[in-house]
């Protein structure tokens, strides 16, 4: 599907609340899907909701979700919902009412389909792998029969999803901007350090 394709239109992907916030375009869900690493599936499990903390991995218009085979929460027959959320900065005004944060999200709502095509598998493992550790599918070990026995993937499609932002500085009432307050942003910045060696690994061997 086309980056420029309109996002779908359904009363679960409206946003109520701030309309103007909302995106239209395909493309800027895949922004978010692909600047995250860590998705929130959210669950009906046994008549109980369970939001699930999990990696993920986007191949096209399928997000892939994957487990082991014994998770419960990867057996639903049920519509689900995946959230990813960035934080990109703190809003601090100068009253309290109006704090905020710059953020970006996507919603996606659907029936996620169990993959069990050797073939589509692998490709969901793949995308996951890459989602979370860039490069690694190259130079580790590839699954054996075992491992993918045991691991169960899901494809969910994103036709059904909605993306909603919030960039700027704070939006305080006017008789606010004569107060003796700082207000501005307070950026976040995601970060990584650096590579810490497994004890067992083999002299010679180089961080890739």
């Amino acid at each position: 599907m086309s980056t420029s394709a309109p996002l779908s239109s359904t009363e679960r992907t409206r946003i109520r609340r701030l309309p103007e916030r909302a995106a239209s375009d395909r493309s800027a869900l895949y922004e978010i899907l692909d600047a995250g690493r860590i998705c929130h599936l959210g669950v009906v499990v046994d008549g109980s909701p369970r939001v699930i903390p999990t990696g993920y991995g986007r191949d096209g218009d399928t997000l892939y979700l994957h487990g082991s085979t014994g998770a419960t929460s990867l057996r639903t027959t049920e519509d689900v919902c995946v959230t990813v959320t960035h934080l990109d900065a703190l809003v601090l005004a100068r009253s309290l009412f109006h704090h905020s944060i710059n953020y970006r999200s996507a919603l996606i709502f659907g029936r996620p389909r169990p993959v069990t095509d050797l073939e589509e598998k692998l490709t969901g493992l793949r995308a996951l792998v890459e989602q979370l550790t860039p490069g690694r599918w190259n130079v580790a070990r590839r699954p054996t029969r075992k491992e993918l026995a045991a691991t169960s993937v899901l494809a969910l499609s994103l036709e059904e999803a909605s993306v909603k932002t919030r960039q700027g500085q704070p939006n305080d009432d006017e008789e606010d901007y004569a107060l003796d307050v700082w207000a501005g942003l307070v950026p976040a910045v995601q970060s990584f350090g650096p590579p810490v060696p497994d004890p067992k690994l083999r002299p010679g061997i180089a961080y890739v």
